[in-house]
């Protein structure tokens, strides 16, 4: 028989007291509990039947849950108790390569990854003194934003655009650009049906990215408190490595859903709903999320946290109550355009609604230099090419500007998953402007660029090689390509 606590060494007389609470109703992920006085927020509360919750909604009778785990024995006059911890996930090196749910369950068919560190999901911003100055580029891969739009490491850049115009390839591009960069990515895919989710995991790891990737997944019939601690699991983990001094890169797809995801729990919480049936704290949901995103001082660590939200618009409406909240916390906007898109523009990226605030000062100097005037000429084509469409005589230096406009549109364009190097970034931008594309048309000078760029890497050229020495292989490449 086993020994008797009362014999064993230490054990001493007390007063244990514990709430127990009643669930009075469950439906739509939400459990409704009366009892639990002192249950906190964002405390795990467990049932009787091994189901769990996280405390949502405190009202003076009853407490809301998030059901986090439901089984099927779950009713109503069941018991539940508190146990005064708080949700964490597991970080760590483990994760790369996985893909996982909110709360580190495995969705690949692998065992549940050993994690031996974890944090917890809510934990404030860095302070002022703890962060540094944006100083580092981030290389897209993409043409129009790594010379136009440029984005630094510690930076918030939101993507916006309707739903079909390449937002979700254009972040994928970043990630696979960041092969051999020494930068941690976590790709957290929100809302999303299984078929997407499969297709984003297929080309990941066709690009061999997923060994330097977690992929954190909330689909589209998931529970909505899953979709709601997505984007925080996400962050999490991003945040561990940023804490360990690495750099890392994280990916919230998209931030819409997300919204509505916390509408419907709110709603179905009884919170008083505001504009658009949104809670009045949806602006605070999502800028306590972008604001943990940041580079770290030197004394603390150096690391960075760069975040890419995405939000979807209506028809193109940029003003809308969601977006609208996003470009005022982020540091700039990249704007895809439908427009641009039925026109085979592609990537839709709309040059002039987009916007960098910060990343020109972590752009590198060579790049800088060659795209310096390289958007006000692209928008100044692009109004002139409006104009002249009435049929209205030019003269020649107007003409000479169109020719020039239609040579720089075609260079801009670029494949789907195909990101470029940064010497292959400043390859183009001084073939333009140095005038070595002026007698192709612009077909033909899009074309030669693959064989341009295969020659250069050949000489091994890179961004800090003089510019002389630039100019000289450029001429060598295009006559090597004719």
């Amino acid at each position: 028989m086993p020994e008797s606590p009362l014999r064993q060494p230490g054990y001493r007389f007390g007063l244990r007291l514990s709430e127990r609470g009643t669930v009075v109703g469950i439906g739509d992920g939400i459990a409704w509990v009366r009892g639990l006085p002192s249950a906190y927020l964002d405390e795990l509360i467990g049932f009787d039947d091994g189901s769990t919750g996280l405390v949502f909604q405190l009202n003076e009778q009853l407490l809301g849950a998030i059901l986090l785990s439901q089984k099927h024995g779950l009713t109503a006059g069941m018991a539940a108790q508190r146990t005064g911890r708080r949700l964490e996930v597991g970080v760590g090196d483990t994760l790369l390569g996985r893909v996982v749910d909110p709360l580190d369950n495995p969705l690949d068919g692998l065992a549940p990854p050993e994690t031996r560190e974890f944090r917890f999901l809510e934990a404030p911003a860095p302070p002022i003194l703890e962060r540094d100055f944006v100083n580092q580029p981030l290389y897209t891969g993409n043409k129009i934003v790594d010379t136009l739009i440029p984005i630094g490491k510690g930076q918030r850049q939101l993507i916006v655009g309707d739903d079909g115009l390449g937002k979700s390839s254009f972040v994928l591009d970043t990630v696979i650009n960041q092969r051999g960069r020494e930068l941690l990515c976590v790709l957290v895919v929100i809302g999303q049906p299984r078929s997407a989710v499969a297709a984003t995991i297929e080309a990941l790891t066709n690009a061999g990215a997923m060994e330097y990737t977690v992929v954190v997944v909330a689909e589209a019939n998931a529970l909505p408190g899953f979709r709601y601690l997505a984007p925080f699991a996400g962050c999490a983990i991003a945040e561990h490595w940023m804490r360990a001094g690495r750099d890392t890169l994280v990916i919230y797809d998209d931030l819409s859903r997300h919204a509505q995801s916390y509408r419907e729990l709110s709603l179905l919480l009884r919170r008083p709903p505001g504009r658009e049936a949104y809670p009045g704290d949806i602006f605070y949901l999502h800028s306590r999320l972008l604001e943990r995103s940041a580079v770290l001082a030197p004394a603390f660590g150096g690391g960075s946290m760069t975040a890419l939200p995405v939000v979807e618009t209506r028809q193109g409406e940029i003003a809308a109550y969601i977006p609208t909240n996003l470009i005022s916390i982020t540091d700039g906007q990249i704007y895809f355009d439908g427009k641009l898109f039925a026109a085979g523009m592609l990537p839709a990226i709309d040059i002039g609604r987009s916007v960098s605030r910060i990343g020109g000062k972590a752009q590198h100097p060579a790049i800088k230099s060659a795209a310096a005037r390289i958007r006000l000429d692209y928008l100044q084509f692009l109004d002139l090419e409006l104009f002249a469409r009435f049929g209205t005589r030019l003269e020649s230096g107007m003409e000479e500007k169109l020719r020039r406009g239609r040579l720089l549109r075609a260079l801009l364009k670029q494949d789907r998953l195909a990101p470029l190097p940064e010497w292959a970034h400043l390859a183009w931008l001084l073939l333009y402007e140095q005038g070595l594309l002026d007698n192709f048309t612009p077909a033909a000078a899009a074309a030669a660029l693959p064989a341009v760029f295969a020659g250069i890497a050949e000489r091994g050229l890179t961004v800090d090689t003089p510019k002389e020495n630039w100019v000289v292989a450029l001429r060598q490449c295009l006559a090597e390509a004719r």
